[in-house]
């Protein structure tokens, strides 16, 4: 899979841009503040339909203009197809084929895409919520029903959340709307966390194969899904639904005294151990870098695996973080066969081959110089 050109208009700084990349290792160089990170920016949006950056899609409209375009030609096994996001005040639009997109669920797998950025260097010690995200991102993408029912859960959930505060205060007495709201949650949560036990299992083994690679075969990595009930992933949907509805009415008068749902796949977590130590509590940063860097790799494996085409990697100034050893590792694994988007400041001290085949992109304020 890779992207064969890209046009933006309006986008961030950049006013209007046509390009064309190579299908293996693509290096975008600017300064800070110059466009690069927009540009790895806006190839990220064409996948996923909404930034990584930003939750406020009108931020991605260049100053003064009244919306954006983005426009990608892709090849995936051997087809070619277009597809376009459009961004405006009122919303935004994502054709595929030419054909508008009704839903997000239809749109999102047709550009497969994995990002590694200094901020996923706090996927291991950073906060839980960003530990979801990459799960979400990840399984969305290979399975895109997965989307639907998380939206889905995260709308109920914000009507029972108000709800409990209107309890909380006394402002209502519904208690049988509140079993209404928990009971549609329950459908939706059983199914998220269903796929998200199949998904973390299959990602273990690919990231602690990866794992023994980078750490030269002294230490094994091992991911644990972490829910906030007590089900494991050789539980069935039935069972997990199961189990929270009897959660739920146990922490019905809890969640009412604190006006808000306690538990669920909103409040769950990841876990990482290296050699049978927690690697978030214990681990050095060394540590920590490798265990992100392995599950990024292994996110890699397992979309061949479940697609049969690799998908395209987006290394957002995330090599100058690396040390030497790890760059060369990430860079042996991807070569020849990932279209891979570099963005730096500078490529000195970056040494490896593959670089060296590289097509170099110059950045200087929103415009690709010779």
């Amino acid at each position: 899979m890779y992207i064969q050109q890209l046009s933006l208009n309006h986008y961030r700084n950049y006013d209007q841009l046509s390009v064309q990349f190579d299908d293996k290792i693509n290096v975008i160089i600017g300064e800070n503040a110059q466009g690069k990170t927009n540009l790895m920016e806006a190839i990220y949006v064409l996948g996923f339909s909404k930034s990584h950056r930003t939750t406020k899609d009108k931020e991605l409209i260049q100053w003064e203009q009244n919306y954006a375009k983005i426009e990608g030609s892709v090849f995936k096994r051997k087809q070619q197809f277009p597809l376009e996001i459009q961004i405006t005040n009122k919303g935004k639009k994502a054709k595929l084929n030419h054909l508008e997109q009704k839903r997000l669920s239809d749109y999102i797998g047709a550009l497969n895409i994995v990002m590694f950025a200094p901020e996923d260097l706090n996927l291991v010690k950073g906060s839980p919520q960003i530990r979801r995200r990459f799960i979400d991102m990840e399984i969305g993408q290979i399975q895109p029903i997965y989307i639907y029912h998380l939206g889905q859960y995260v709308k109920i959930l914000k009507q029972r959340n108000h709800l409990l505060k209107q309890l909380q205060k006394r402002k209502s007495n519904d208690l049988t709307m509140l079993r209404v709201l928990t009971e549609q949650m329950i459908e939706h949560a059983a199914i998220i966390l269903e796929k998200r036990f199949m998904f973390m299992k299959r990602l273990r083994t690919w990231a602690n194969e990866i794992h023994r690679g980078i750490s030269r075969g002294i230490e094994d990595l091992d991911l644990q899904y972490a829910p906030t009930i007590d089900v494991s992933e050789t539980d069935e949907k039935e069972k997990i639904g199961t189990v929270l509805a009897e959660t739920f009415e146990k922490l019905e008068t809890k969640e009412v005294e604190r006006g808000t749902s306690l538990i669920g796949p909103h409040r769950d977590d990841l876990v990482f151990y290296v050699n049978n130590k927690n690697v978030q509590t214990f681990g050095s940063q060394g540590q920590q870098r490798t265990t992100a860097l392995s599950l990024k790799l292994a996110e890699i494996e397992l979309i061949y695996q479940e697609i049969n085409d690799y998908p395209i990697l987006l290394l957002d100034d995330v090599l100058s973080e690396l040390d030497d050893f790890r760059q060369s590792h990430l860079l042996d694994t991807i070569e020849g066969k990932v279209q891979t988007f570099v963005s730096t400041t500078s490529v000195d001290g970056i040494h490896h081959q593959t670089l060296e085949k590289a097509e170099i992109f110059r950045i200087d304020n929103g415009k690709i110089i010779d």
